[in-house]
């Protein structure tokens, strides 16, 4: 992207916001996709339950500030979502992150189970869901700014491209072995030890 076309893109279009500092661990993927894509947008830690004025505040003006996607990442009860979703007509795209108790599963069923009327975008719980909600979120602001559409069109094309470069998952493993220096495990080479332990 030239400097003109992040020029272009000064104002934040994507806010990332968090439940507790945490939550950096899971939503810094979030971040770093968007970056990577281009996206200007900004994060910020606003707890559902420890500051909820302050979770109002930021998504009732989110629009007002020329916000257009809300990612909001959560863990346990993962009440921010549905409440940020709750004060804006922003989509809002929400992550479960992973809790120690019940390894996201409560996340992900908080955010998901929102009542008609106030939709919630879900993910996948994690880094997974983190990264997937930063592309998502690049695709909707990617409608109205053609740099970001084509930046996520790239990335794609890349991703594809590094998949057909290596079909075979036996000669990875082999060129892995050459480039670190120690042997890996192929499936050929398995096949092979396994007959020569017979033969002895």
């Amino acid at each position: 992207m030239t400097e003109r076309q992040k020029d272009r893109l000064a104002g934040v279009l994507v806010g990332v916001i968090m439940g507790s500092t945490s939550d950096w661990e899971t939503m810094e993927h979030a971040a770093k996709m968007l970056e990577q894509l281009g996206v200007p947008f900004e994060t910020r830690v606003v707890s559902a339950h420890r500051t909820p004025d302050l979770l109002f505040e930021y998504a009732s003006s989110a629009e007002k500030r020329g916000i257009e996607v809300i990612i909001a990442g959560a863990g346990g009860a993962a009440h921010l979502p549905g409440m940020t979703a709750s004060k804006t007509v922003l989509p809002v795209l929400g992550v479960p992150v992973e809790s120690k108790a019940l390894k996201g599963l409560d996340s992900l069923l908080s955010i998901a189970q929102m009542p008609g009327g106030i939709p919630v975008g879900t993910l996948a719980i994690g880094k997974a869901g983190a990264i997937n909600a930063a592309l998502l979120a690049a695709a909707i602001v990617g409608n109205q700014h053609r740099e970001i559409r084509e930046a996520l069109r790239k990335f794609r094309k890349e991703q594809t491209a590094k998949v057909l470069a290596t079909p075979d998952p036996a000669t990875a493993a082999t060129m892995s072995a050459v480039i670190g220096g120690a042997p890996k495990a192929s499936p050929e080479n398995v096949k092979m030890e396994t007959k020569r332990k017979k033969r002895g």
